[in-house]
């Protein structure tokens, strides 16, 4: 009896052992690899891309900023002939000749509408602008949208480009940094295609 059991039984035993070992590392090697197939799908890249909200962009204190003239020009004329009266938040601009004037001591002094000045009809000088989307109207200097059947004095976005300048633009120093100014609007060189250009830069705070 002792001679069948280590003959047959003990044998027996023995592989059943093996194949339950066999058994348990094929389940820890098919956990295993279900869980690289779970990092990998957790290690896959999302792109997203977030739209920043428009802005004019970079704002600077006029305190930074240094005209290399002394004095700002004036352009002043004694009489603007043909001129339209319009008023805007208790100012009165008279307009004439596709400029703006305020009469002061006697003059009339040329000076750009403020943000948020509306007029009927667009400066017969004006040129069509396409930046981001949006059509803005240059109009010596002076940028219009339109919103419903009047056009609006608004400020360029950064990244706006023109091709020219008035020619009563000033040149500044901020930060060490030479920019022209006009109407408040700060604009750097360019060149478009090998074509001298003005970018907006940036909008000049008055404190």
């Amino acid at each position: 009896m002792k001679t069948f059991i280590k003959t047959f039984v003990l044998p027996s035993l023995f592989i059943v052992a093996i194949s339950t070992q066999v058994s348990g590392q094929t389940r820890r090697s098919s956990t295993t690899n279900a869980n690289k197939k779970v990092t990998t799908t957790t290690r896959v890249t999302t792109t997203k891309t977030t739209t920043a909200p428009r802005s004019t962009g970079r704002r600077v204190s006029s305190t930074k900023v240094t005209y290399k003239t002394p004095k700002k020009k004036v352009v002043s004329v004694r009489s603007v002939p043909n001129r339209t009266v319009i008023n805007h938040k208790g100012q009165n601009y008279y307009y004439s000749n596709n400029k703006y004037y305020t009469q002061s001591r006697g003059h009339y002094v040329v000076i750009p509408p403020k943000v948020g000045f509306r007029i009927n009809v667009l400066p017969s000088n004006h040129k069509r602008v396409y930046f981001n989307n949006r059509n803005y109207f240059n109009a010596g200097g002076i940028f219009y949208i339109q919103t419903n059947n009047q056009y609006e004095v608004v400020e360029p976005e950064v990244g706006t480009v023109v091709y020219e300048l008035p020619n009563d633009y000033e040149k500044v120093v901020i930060d060490g940094l030479t920019y022209y100014e006009y109407a408040n609007v700060l604009y750097e060189k360019v060149q478009v295609n090998g074509a001298r250009a003005y970018e907006v830069v940036g909008i000049i705070e008055i404190n």
